[in-house]
């Protein structure tokens, strides 16, 4: 029986097949190249190489956008009429994907966890489940589900991917010295592991570490700026955010320029960075000039109201921003009509009051968006990102509270942030103007 590298089979692969579907779990797990290319050869070469064909429709739907979904759910029609799962394994990973692309993430998980606790050493499953909790903002599950594994890793080289998994987890889930020391550790294995020098940035940034973690990200350039990374730009955002944490504002928006939205990159996930990027800035008064314009347009492809909300968030930022207010409503009506499920769930209890948050600051209705933000902020394993993310809800919430001259609020909203960030010169401007509307 041919098997992966970490011994799991992989029926109906060749030896070829087998090597192309390694280099394409390594390329996941290092986001730097393509990883559908060695797929794609794997089953031109095996065509009944079921694994290679479920990877493919897991990194479709890992992105979030409706169009790669579609494709996944296509991957998953022709198995089931072609080939069906032809072992355990596949049954398993066939089981997932069907209620990821259906839109039921947390589904999509907890089937991964009950497969992962009996092979943890399946490393699509794992690569797979840790961003399913990232997908779906389920911190405990971030940290656990790796914690999970780990000691069934002690001799495989790849156990350091883990380890950055397991740093980005324990971050999320608050324990910064724990999730620092392993993002370092991993980082010495391979100083190359995007994901875990994300994680420790994660750390930086959630302890208020700016001016240290601006050096970090800027002294570790060569190691994560690669142009076939696909978390460069996510790492020039979170440079971004070090530089708005330190005031220097213009650096920021150079940044946005220079890279961040200097190719038009057209992924969901830069799309976001782009546009939380762009709100903060519209948020502290900085002058966008027209920029909102491209990037409104660039999300017209992928915002449907009903794919990922978290998507459509920060897709209605860049409809607001652009003037085109009825553009981010329409996403409310789109959701709408969505069929059933967790994604519908979500809208409803989340995105739909955060849009029309959004939407009222737009309109300088600020008591109103507080209102509406004020609840919706509290998210647990649902909605989405990561604490850094979606803390942009909370500066819009904070801001609106200052403008509204809601004053019992504005003040308890930025003591709640300088308890977590004291040197941050944006929550001390929070502070200062907060002092002066009263």
């Amino acid at each position: 029986m041919i098997q992966d590298r970490q011994g799991n089979p992989l029926t109906g692969a060749s030896p070829k097949a087998a090597e192309l579907f390694d280099l394409s779990c390594r390329r996941f797990a290092r986001f730097r190249g393509d990883p559908i290319q060695p797929l794609d050869d794997a089953i031109a070469d095996s065509p009944g190489f079921g694994m290679a064909k479920l990877a493919k429709a897991w990194i479709y739907v890992m992105s979030t956008e409706p169009g790669a979904t579609a494709g996944a759910r296509r991957i998953l029609r022709d198995i089931e009429k072609e080939s069906p799962p032809a072992d355990a394994r596949e049954a398993a990973h066939f089981q997932a994907l069907h209620a990821a692309t259906m839109g039921n993430w947390t589904e999509a998980g907890r089937s991964l966890d009950l497969w992962s606790a009996s092979h943890p050493r399946d490393y699509l499953a794992l690569l797979a489940g840790h961003q399913v909790d990232f997908l779906t903002a389920n911190a405990r599950n971030l940290r656990d589900r790796i914690a999970r594994a780990l000691p069934a890793w002690d001799k495989l080289p790849e156990r350091s991917f883990l380890l950055g998994m397991h740093a980005f987890g324990l971050e999320e889930a608050g324990d910064y010295p724990r999730a620092e020391a392993a993002g370092r550790e991993a980082l010495e294995k391979d100083p190359d592991d995007s994901w875990a020098h994300h994680a420790v940035v994660h750390v930086m940034e959630m302890q208020g570490r700016a001016e240290e973690g601006r050096d970090f990200i800027r002294r570790r350039r060569d190691h994560w700026a690669q142009p076939d990374n696909f978390l460069k730009i996510h790492n020039w955002w979170h440079l971004a955010l070090c530089h708005l944490e330190l005031g220097e504002f213009e650096a920021a928006l150079q940044l946005y320029d220079d890279e961040i939205r200097a190719g038009e990159s057209p992924i969901a996930m830069n799309l976001a960075d782009a546009a939380a990027l762009l709100w903060r800035l519209h948020v502290i008064g900085v002058d966008l000039g027209e920029r909102w314009d491209e990037l409104a347009e660039a999300w017209t492809q992928h915002a449907d109201g009903r794919c990922y909300p978290f998507n459509d968030m920060h897709a209605a930022m860049a409809f607001i921003g652009a003037g085109r207010r009825n553009d981010a409503l329409d996403l409310l009506v789109a959701a709408e009509g969505a069929e059933a499920g967790e994604m519908r769930d979500w809208m409803a209890h989340t995105g739909r009051p955060v849009i029309e948050g959004l939407v009222a600051f737009g309109k300088g209705k600020y008591a109103d968006a507080a209102e509406l933000l004020f609840p919706a902020r509290q998210i647990y394993a649902s909605f989405g990102g990561s604490h850094a993310q979606r803390d942009v809800i909370d500066w819009t919430l904070t801001e609106a509270a200052i403008r509204g001259r809601l004053h019992g609020l504005a003040e308890s909203l930025i003591a709640e942030r300088l308890s977590l960030r004291p040197g941050s010169r944006v929550n001390r401007a929070f502070a200062a103007r907060a002092k002066r509307e009263q």
